[in-house]
């Protein structure tokens, strides 16, 4: 439990030396506050939880990376961070890839977060029934928050442009929900071992 302790510690002086960067100047402040509120929310659950369900390192520094991808969008917003630039002259690409990105994040991290809460609350343990359910939830996390950026650019009209990041593609959309689906499925085949490990290292 200390260990834990100790880690969300960090994590929590990580994001918060993040937020201050993030936040000092952005782009556009209502889109900042906008991007990183997932992590201003995550980190008090995360400290509720702490003593009655401690995550595995895996999960923590997962979420921990999320937050400071968030940070980085909500600063230049996700059309605008510099890094995307640089990938995009190296490819050649039509459109900053930051957003795709994020969004493939967006998919990795909560794969293994829920995957740890099925397994853990849900009594699930490995096979194609876990891996469906992980899948799906993901996809149903990437579609609420598309809802949730409908929402804003039928609230804020053309104000919500930098939210929505689209960059003039009538499908940004569904590639955000594609790119995210990818990215749970990638976090399975590359982690579901070490993630299977720590969990047995945290109920033994």
């Amino acid at each position: 439990m200390q260990s834990y302790r100790s880690q969300l510690i960090a994590l929590t002086a990580v994001w918060f030396a993040a937020l201050v960067a993030s936040g000092w100047a952005p782009y556009d402040r209502a889109t900042w506050l906008m991007e990183v509120a997932p992590a201003l929310i995550a980190l008090p659950i995360l400290w509720a939880s702490a003593k009655r369900f401690p995550l595995t390192t895996l999960a923590l520094v997962l979420i921990g990376f999320h937050g400071l991808v968030l940070m980085l969008g909500g600063a230049f917003t996700y059309a605008r961070v510099p890094i995307g630039f640089t990938v995009q002259d190296w490819f050649d690409l039509a459109r900053n890839p930051y957003d795709r990105f994020g969004h493939f994040i967006q998919g990795f991290v909560p794969a293994i977060v829920l995957r740890e809460l099925l397994v853990r609350l849900g009594g699930l343990r490995g096979g194609l029934l876990l891996t469906t359910l992980v899948l799906a939830s993901c996809l149903a996390v990437s579609a609420t928050y598309e809802l949730i950026e409908f929402g804003a650019a039928m609230a804020l009209g053309q104000g919500a442009d930098e939210f929505l990041g689209t960059q003039g593609d009538p499908w940004d959309t569904q590639w955000d929900m594609l790119m995210c689906v990818i990215g749970a499925a990638c976090a399975l085949l590359l982690l579901t071992r070490l993630h299977d490990r720590q969990l047995d290292t945290l109920a033994g």
